[in-house]
């Protein structure tokens, strides 16, 4: 039999066998990450090699730079999840791999590494998208959650809200027409002269700020759950702009903390609304964004008040890792979804 033959059998006998072993790949942007989690839920080990601060003199991700990074390290984070997991490459029943959205040369490298993982090791090879591993990442974080829930999916590329129905079946309810929600963190820094990237810093100088500044989100979205960043970004850039023409000080802080202000406040409401708008009461967090301590302060305290269960990702797992691409490959393996095969590439742009 030849390769395509073997994994599918394979594939089949996993989707009823009662332990699996997954080894996951993420490329997508400016981390390498492996993981080898078992069962979707157990993370026996999740190794990221991150390059924050290699891209942080250029003040943000150059992608020629990212995909060369990310060839020098994949070998050997290859090698150091093995080891912690305690395990060998023997006892891998798949790969899973992020396939997109993201970075096409990033992407390619960790592709082509599952694939060529795979066919030495005779397993499937699993093609997950960077959105379901966000919410992957839930469920590595709390062993009790189980759809249906309501997820505000918030990360540097993406910005939405999904009605989950189950594993790997969801409804796009809202999504941003323009800028991702970590984008423009990651711009309004820029303008304030923070380093990259952009959402920590801004969380953490806008502790020392007041919301001095009144900056809005657009008014035509407001009985939608969509979302604009755009307007409240060009806000920002026109204030510090014009202050410098004054010869001002940059109020920094205020500034900083005026715009988190207003952009949590309009991701928080709009996370309620779909609940109340599906009755679904449970909400799930998913990307990088969720990590912003502001969010997460009045999320918490309006679902309380709403009788809304709560789920944020452990601060490990919100930014990109392989654990959250195993725990999304492994349930798309359940459902029998997402055998790939040798001609598998990378895609800069998945649906939501």
């Amino acid at each position: 039999m030849n390769y395509s033959e073997i994994v599918k059998e394979k594939f089949e006998k996993l989707k009823i066998q009662k332990d699996v072993i997954i080894l996951s790949i993420e490329s997508s942007c400016d981390e390498t990450s492996i993981a080898v989690v078992k069962n979707g839920r157990e993370v026996l080990s999740n190794i990221v090699a991150s390059q924050i601060e290699i891209h942080r003199r250029f003040g943000g991700v150059v992608p020629e730079v990212a995909s060369r990074n990310h060839v020098s390290a994949i070998s050997s984070i290859f090698d150091l999840a093995l080891k912690e997991a305690g395990i060998v490459k023997e006892n891998i029943d798949a790969v899973a791999v992020t396939f997109g959205a993201g970075l096409i040369g990033a992407l390619l490298v960790g592709v082509n590494f599952a694939k060529a993982l795979a066919y030495t090791l005779q397993v499937p090879l699993i093609k997950v998208s960077h959105v379901m591993g966000h919410i992957g990442a839930n469920y590595i974080s709390y062993q009790e959650l189980t759809p249906p829930f309501i997820c505000l999916m918030i990360s540097g590329g993406h910005t939405a809200i999904l009605k989950v129905e189950d594993y790997n079946k969801h409804t796009l309810l809202g999504s941003t027409v323009d800028d991702a929600v970590g984008e423009a963190f990651d711009k309004v820094a820029r303008v304030l002269g923070l380093n990259y990237p952009g959402g920590p810093e801004i969380d953490r100088v806008a502790r020392d700020g007041k919301p001095n500044y009144n900056f809005t989100v657009s008014k035509s979205l407001k009985n939608t759950l969509n979302f604009s960043f755009s307007g409240i970004k060009t806000e920002v850039v026109n204030l510090v702009h014009n202050m410098h023409q004054r010869g001002e000080d940059i109020p920094v802080c205020d500034i900083a903390c005026s715009f988190q202000e207003c952009v949590t406040d309009e991701l928080a409401d709009k996370a309620i609304k779909a609940c109340f708008k599906t009755g679904i009461k449970k909400l799930v967090v998913a990307g990088g964004v969720g990590a912003n301590s502001r969010l997460k302060e009045k999320l918490s305290k309006i679902c309380k008040e709403n009788d809304i269960e709560y789920f944020s990702p452990l601060l490990k797992y919100c930014t990109d890792n392989g654990a959250m691409i195993a725990s999304a490959g492994f349930y798309m393996l359940k459902s029998g979804l997402g055998l790939a095969d040798l001609s598998l590439t990378a895609s800069a742009v998945v649906p939501l």
